[in-house]
């Protein structure tokens, strides 16, 4: 199950974990200010630590994924 979830109905589409209306920014903003997963999990307790650390892990792939080669451009 993907712990994201886009809607335009909540939270006018940003993204958030899914099953909630806790934005993934939040997350990334605890982390940024130094706060351990454990405190933001307290204060967001509708976010299950695995839905937090599959987002963790997909930003991870994302930025470490070896970058695709271009493809050809048809002529």
């Amino acid at each position: 199950m993907d712990p994201i979830k886009v809607d335009p109905e909540i939270m006018g589409g940003t993204p958030c974990f899914a099953g909630t209306r806790v934005p993934i920014q939040n997350l990334f903003d605890y982390l940024e200010g130094r706060h351990p997963l454990a405190e933001f999990l307290d204060h967001f307790p509708s976010v299950r630590r695995e839905q937090a650390v599959r987002v963790i892990e997909i930003a991870r792939e994302a930025i470490l994924a070896p970058p695709k080669p271009a493809r050809a451009k048809a002529i």
